[in-house]
């Protein structure tokens, strides 16, 4: 078996700078989003009737309980956790002794602490995926690191890696990180055909998605503009990417899994240059990595004989035209007679529903041969090692644990990726497995996957563009946003691995109302109260009323579209037409306005305000 404590060292690297990312993005927003003046307050949800503090646990576990005996309120207490996140983050970025168990296990606790109270902020895939991420971390993160850098070079790199040779367990381990792999791949692919969006069955969805997408990259806007046959292309090839090669992840081949990885890895440089998705692209390319081994960073260890290399070359070569074949027939790929691309789905979504229902049982099937196998080849890799006794009895156990541990994490996480049909959502999976995935649920250990199932934005994106005046009649002045499209003469921004939580909420009220969205009317109550905390959030230079905050808001519904290529030298990026109203408008005394936010708990009374205050005084006297 090929060493992989190098690769592991990395992807545990890895995640430590995406941890960093997610805290620090995080704690910049804490005050305007869960703070005392924020749009969401978080002690609303530390509002439990239950006295006991194992009661408060075990109904809420987060580490903001710990609050009270600091001396903290709730959106102080989240800082610490966050600065506490930041720090250990970046202890195991800058050295390789921080990349342990402990650490991992804190850094879990930390996020889960924080995501409890994160409400519909925080209710994003890549924050449930840096979870089940950062779980596995743990598990595959040794409780000492022992010499070596996963930073240094050249042969060092070697002398580290075969000084320090992969335990048995980091192969059951790092297994289980190519399997969340597969199932984010697979999953995203799968539920965009299951939709029945016409936009995705047309192969058209690029068309939209450049112009429709939450927070375009400065790229975006040429993305938007490639012919369309190039757009087709590029959906095919993300089809391609993953549907038909992450089932390769489980090939014994070196050569497949290894050319997965690029066109996995190309796939994601694609996205994060045209899209700001935050850190999610950031996490699967770090996820990538488990598809390789320490072969790959520094050469084969053994030489091989010419004959064996060239079967193995072969063998990749032909799967992957075998693979390339079937997209093509799929997809109806041909060249015109004018030398373009033609693309079309030659299946029907009756066809694909029976294929998928075949495919699911038989690539969980595989995955598991796949699992035992590298199971088998961990136990013997104990009895093939040198040492004591005493170290290969302790080695031969803590194998066995990590076997028990990967079966019952594979099976809980068969629950979700069983879902993807509902044809094999109750004969894939035992009811009691079922019933532990749903108990243990809440911890996000696994997950199920799906971004964007349909294609929105068709006919022009939708915003919501939020409004104040001091009089009923007017003028009404807009309020800007950081990142979000707003001016049609504003540039678009490179925000990623930043993740702009109050934008991308914005985005999804856009797509409801506003009786959907509860809290875009804390944030209405915000901006006529002037909160310094939510106007952060926002564009503060161009605060339309810097002084003094407005006496009325409304906001209301724009359809936003691209300029047109031959207007690629003037300012403007985009094009709006007001649709009609989002909501009416409010002022900040308004009854209903008021009483829906007291019922929503985030405003208080004013004596439970100065309790709330005089709390902390009261216990350190």
């Amino acid at each position: 078996m090929a060493e992989i404590r190098y690769s592991r060292n990395l992807f545990l690297r890895c995640i430590n700078v995406i941890y960093l990312f997610a805290f620090t993005s995080f704690y910049i927003q804490i005050p305007g989003l869960y703070g005392e003046n924020g749009i969401l307050p978080a002690r609303t949800q530390m509002d439990i009737k239950e006295t006991d503090f194992a009661a408060k646990l075990q109904k809420k576990p987060t580490l903001l309980w710990f609050a009270s005996y600091l001396s903290l309120d709730t959106e102080h207490m989240m800082d610490v956790l966050a600065l506490l996140g930041m720090f250990l983050a970046f202890s195991g970025f800058v050295s390789l002794k921080c990349c342990t168990k402990p650490i991992f296990a804190a850094l879990w606790s930390l996020y889960y602490s924080l995501y409890q109270v994160g409400q519909t902020f925080m209710w994003f895939q890549w924050d449930i995926l840096l979870l089940e991420t950062g779980f596995l971390c743990i598990l595959l993160s040794p409780w000492r690191q022992k010499g070596g850098s996963a930073s240094s070079g050249g042969s060092s790199k070697k002398q580290a890696a075969s000084s320090n040779a992969s335990s048995p367990a980091d192969y059951i381990n790092f297994w289980l990180v190519r399997w969340l792999l597969f199932r984010l791949m697979f999953s995203n692919a799968v539920l965009k055909l299951t939709s029945g969006c016409p936009t995705w069955w047309g192969l058209t969805a690029l068309h939209v998605h450049f112009e429709s997408m939450v927070i375009p990259t400065p790229l975006a806007w040429y993305f938007h503009h490639l012919p369309w046959s190039f757009l087709k292309f590029g959906l095919v090839y993300s089809f391609f990417a993953e549907i038909f090669v992450s089932p390769l992840f489980f090939c014994p081949i070196k050569g497949v899994r290894t050319t997965a990885f690029f066109i996995q890895v190309f796939l994601q440089l694609i996205i994060i240059i045209s899209g700001n998705y935050n850190f999610f692209n950031f996490l699967i390319t770090a996820l990538c990595l488990s598809l390789v081994d320490d072969d790959f960073f520094y050469g084969e260890g053994k030489k091989t004989s010419a004959l064996k290399r060239f079967s193995k070359y072969l063998a990749t070569i032909v799967i992957y035209a075998a693979v390339i074949f079937a997209v093509i027939k799929l997809y109806g790929i041909k060249m015109t007679p004018a030398g373009t691309m033609e693309f079309k789905i030659t299946f029907k979504p009756n066809e694909f529903d029976v294929a998928l229902g075949r495919a699911v049982p038989i690539l969980a099937a595989v995955a598991f041969c796949s699992l035992a196998f590298t199971c088998l080849r961990s136990l013997a890799l104990v009895f093939s090692q040198t040492g004591t006794t005493v170290s290969k009895v302790f080695s031969f156990f803590s194998t066995l644990f990590y076997i028990f541990t990967a079966i019952a994490l594979f099976s809980d996480s068969l629950v979700p990726f069983s879902n993807l049909h509902p044809a094999t959502a109750n004969t894939t999976v035992h009811p009691e497995i079922r019933l532990f995935h749903n108990k243990l649920s809440h911890l996000h250990l696994t997950n199920s996957y799906g971004l964007f199932r349909r294609m929105s934005g068709v006919g022009g994106r939708p915003e919501v563009i939020i409004e104040g005046a001091n009089n009923v009649e007017g003028p009404w002045v807009e309020y800007h946003f950081k990142y979000k499209p707003g001016d049609v003469n504003a540039s678009l921004p490179f925000v990623a691995p930043h993740t702009p939580r109050l934008d991308w909420q914005m985005w999804f009220a856009a797509l409801g109302t506003y009786h959907q969205n509860s809290w875009i009317m804390s944030l209405t109550y915000r901006l006529l109260t002037g909160s310094k905390e939510v106007l952060a959030l926002m564009d503060v230079q161009r605060n339309p009323f810097p002084v003094k905050p407005p006496r009325y808001i409304t906001a209301s519904l724009y359809h936003y579209s691209y300029t047109p290529w031959e207007a690629r030298d003037k300012p403007a990026t985009w094009t709006r037409k007001k649709v009609g109203e989002y909501f009416p408008i409010f002022s900040k005394e308004h009854p209903p306005l008021l009483d829906y936010l007291r019922n929503l708990k985030i405003l208080q009374d004013d004596k439970k305000k100065r309790r709330a205050s005089c709390q902390p005084y009261l216990l350190i006297i």
